[in-house]
């Protein structure tokens, strides 16, 4: 019985074993077939991650080269920029932009020098804080101007010639996005064009005034002889009225002769000649007497100059003489002569200023006319004269006035 047991007991054992064997193959074949799996999905992930990561790399890569093209592009801009603000700034015309509110947003040198004003002070400003009529309505009009001239006014109180243009700014697509003005300082040439003018004119008229000055004077002779035979026989009575006559005889005599002295042609004796002594003996000259002008002389060591000694210093006799006759209640004359090197060759100019009352824009244009005088007892031949010597000289003579008085600017070449 126990034997039985026993060995019933034993089988038990044995099947349990290897049930447990059974499972325990059972468990070691899904472990490993699970470490597979995972070992599979970890190689998967491992794919991923490094496909990840190799992305990442070439689009860091892209991403630097995209960073030299860019920085390459704005190099190449902003070179593009820069030469195309040293094109603006070195053209010679002026040019100014402005957006559709009409406020500056571009000044070059050249607008800055014409138009007297300062670039970082009216960029963002309305036009019409800047400028002064017609600019002003030209740019409000917004006309297209192609070519025009134009008298304008700065505003330091400056009279300028502007040519000008006027057109819209379009960007890349056409669209308006503004105004442009282009203008050129067309000051000296609209001068240089009147001096051309009024040489013509003079020439013209010293050749017909030479033959009728020369037939007055003979009557005037004839005149001037009966008068004096006439004071020795008239009585006291009428003395006063012959000296009368004769005193007008003698201002008409004093007029013919200033006006032959316009008229014929001039004959330069030329010599080697120190502008600065000459200047000062005129001023000497007239000044002498006037202790209420004030006269500041200035000038630099100045070359020598070849020219005729009696016309010029009668040229700058007569000049001195009418800035002092400006000024009957005292002021200051200033002389300034000074080397001047130009495109047309060396010079020395001179400026003659003084402080009295000025001319009227509307004689401007006359004051170097024969006969043209705003003086109660002038001839009217001095201006006219001082400007026949500098041109026969192959100078050049201009004159600017303001309230502050009168301005003459004289260029005398040194060859």
């Amino acid at each position: 019985m126990s034997v039985g047991i026993t060995f019933l007991y034993l089988l038990i054992f044995l099947l349990a074993v290897l049930v447990f064997l059974y499972l325990l193959k059972r468990f070691i074949r899904y472990y490993s077939e699970q470490k597979k799996l995972e070992r599979k999905d970890m190689s998967q992930v491992h794919f991923v991650v490094d496909t990840f990561h190799e992305l990442v790399s070439k689009l860091k890569e892209k991403e630097k080269e995209l960073d030299v093209m860019r920085q390459k592009a704005e190099d190449r801009a902003g070179i593009i920029e820069g030469y195309n603000e040293n094109i603006l700034q070195s053209v010679p015309s002026g040019v100014m932009s402005f957006d559709e509110e009409m406020r500056i947003t571009k000044v070059n040198i050249a607008a800055e020098k014409i138009l007297d004003i300062k670039g970082e002070r009216v960029i963002g400003k309305y036009q019409t804080d800047v400028f002064n009529k017609p600019i002003t309505d030209l740019l409000n009009e917004r006309k297209f101007i192609e070519r025009g001239e134009i008298s304008y006014i700065t505003q330091s109180g400056k009279k300028i010639w502007l040519g000008l243009t006027l057109s819209p700014l379009n960007d890349r697509e056409g669209r308006t996005i503004g105004q442009i003005l282009i203008f050129t300082d067309l000051t000296h040439l609209k001068a240089f064009e009147a001096q051309m003018e009024l040489r013509a004119r003079l020439s013209s008229l010293g050749e017909i005034s030479a033959g009728i000055a020369h037939e007055l004077r003979n009557p005037m002779g004839v005149i001037a002889g009966y008068t004096k035979l006439l004071a020795k026989r008239v009585d006291s009575s009428l003395t006063h009225t012959v000296d009368a006559i004769s005193k007008e005889i003698s201002v008409m005599d004093r007029i013919i002769s200033d006006f032959l002295s316009f008229a014929k042609p001039t004959e330069l004796t030329i010599s080697d000649l120190d502008l600065k002594i000459i200047i000062g003996n005129c001023v000497l000259a007239v000044t002498g007497e006037r202790k209420d002008i004030h006269t500041h002389f200035d000038s630099e060591r100045l070359p020598v100059l070849k020219g005729d000694e009696v016309l010029l210093r009668q040229a700058f006799t007569n000049l001195i003489q009418n800035a002092v006759e400006a000024m009957p209640a005292g002021g200051k004359l200033a002389i300034t002569a000074f080397p001047l090197k130009s495109s047309e060759g060396d010079f020395l100019e001179i400026v003659i200023s003084d402080t009295g009352h000025g001319i009227g824009e509307n004689v401007m244009d006359k004051i170097f006319l024969p006969f043209f005088t705003t003086k109660e007892k002038g001839t009217g031949l001095g201006l006219a004269i001082v400007h026949k010597i500098i041109i026969s000289h192959g100078g050049s003579i201009f004159v600017e006035s303001s309230e502050k008085g009168i301005t003459f600017k004289i260029k005398l070449p040194l060859k």
